[in-house]
């Protein structure tokens, strides 16, 4: 802004003005370009404030996972022979056959994939499951059985839940709860070794999950068959599920100790490693390993833990294709495995999801994680 001389039209007597100063508002009129100059100045500061604080733990946060992403792995972090990869509706619904079945088994062949979470719903709202959804599912549990010995089918079950819009599963109502026991007891006297859960968005804490759990469990147990869960990720930072929920809405982090006691609810808990909102290969493997950490403090030895790989390539808010890769999740992993319980029995990678998965992506698992 330009400034004003009034020095020429000051009487003598008065003290020289400051060149820099701007002219007065007279009585009633507009505050002048002063004011204004001074709210900009002052819009700014509050601005730049702003971002240093948002910035500098984001700065501080990622770096923590670059260096979280540095080091080489234990010797002999590698599959457990205890792997699992979800497969899409193609294979109950009609589409596939025993060609498809017969190429599946060869990709397998030789690596560490015991289960596989065969989509199967979804689940109506009120906890039902439509049979006329899963017309081919005893063919392809029979062709598994016979042409992939020792490998299980798991029944993936999921819905939207309630919980951040109108429309929904809700889970506080009990004869919804019991409709999903129900579902599961349908699956079951099909012929699936399991049962897969992904109920989304779950928020931490929810007593009514925990509850659908245990009663889920006693029927599993019963017919000697899995209850396994797909679980969101664990807080980067304490009680950040808490503030993002605040900021955005979607409180998509579960705490620890929540993550703690769904693990010791099920005999599989997968956890969803992945649409991270990482924007480079090695935040995201830097991540991955933080993750992986977390999982192994809250999970007992005596549940089977499932870290996930993305099969599939999309670009959009909170997934980068090129940041979140099969080979940075795999050392990511491998990284937290090594420094938090490298011996663990029970633990596995899961891959999501086989319709969208390039060779690129077997690749990757198989040098990375199988040898």
């Amino acid at each position: 802004m330009e400034h004003t001389d009034r020095r020429d039209t000051e009487p003598e007597s008065a003290p020289a003005a400051d060149p820099t100063a701007e002219p007065a508002a007279a009585d009633g009129d507009q505050p002048g370009p002063g004011p204004r100059r001074t709210r900009l100045r002052r819009v700014r500061r509050i601005t730049l404030a702003v971002l240093f604080i948002l910035l500098v733990p984001l700065l501080t946060a990622e770096t923590a996972l670059r260096v979280n992403y540095m080091g080489d792995p234990a010797d002999g972090t590698h599959t457990r022979d205890r792997d699992a990869i979800w497969l899409g509706h193609a294979w109950v619904d009609g589409r596939k056959d025993d060609a498809d079945l017969a190429a599946f088994a060869r990709r397998v062949k030789a690596t560490g994939i015991r289960d596989l979470y065969v989509h199967t719903g979804p689940m109506e709202h009120d906890g039902t499951l439509p049979e006329a959804l899963y017309p081919r599912a005893r063919w392809l549990i029979d062709a598994v059985h016979r042409e992939m010995p020792g490998v299980r089918v798991q029944a993936f079950l999921g819905d939207v839940l309630a919980t951040e819009s109108p429309d929904g599963m809700r889970l506080e109502k009990a004869a919804t709860r019991a409709a999903v026991v129900d579902s599961a007891r349908q699956v079951l006297d099909v012929g699936y070794d399991g049962v897969h859960l992904d109920l989304e968005p779950l928020h931490s804490g929810d007593r009514n999950y925990l509850s659908l759990l245990d009663d889920v469990r006693a029927v599993t147990r019963e017919r000697d068959a899995q209850l396994s869960v797909a679980a969101h990720q664990i807080d980067p930072l304490p009680g950040f599920h808490s503030f993002w929920g605040t900021v955005a809405g979607h409180p998509k982090w579960w705490s620890q100790k929540f993550f703690g006691q769904v693990a010791r609810r099920v005999d599989q808990i997968a956890v969803m490693s992945y649409d991270t909102m990482q924007p480079l290969e090695s935040l995201y493997g830097g991540y991955v390993a933080q993750q992986t950490s977390l999982a192994l403090e809250a999970t007992p030895p005596t549940t089977h833990l499932l870290m996930g790989l993305p099969f599939y390539h999309e670009n959009r808010f909170g997934h980068w294709a090129h940041a979140e890769t099969v080979a940075a999740a795999v050392r990511g992993v491998r990284l937290g495995l090594s420094r938090t319980d490298a011996d663990r029995e029970r633990f596995g990678v899961a891959a999501y999801i086989d319709f969208a998965a390039t060779e690129q992506d077997w690749t990757s698992y198989r040098e990375g994680w199988v040898r």
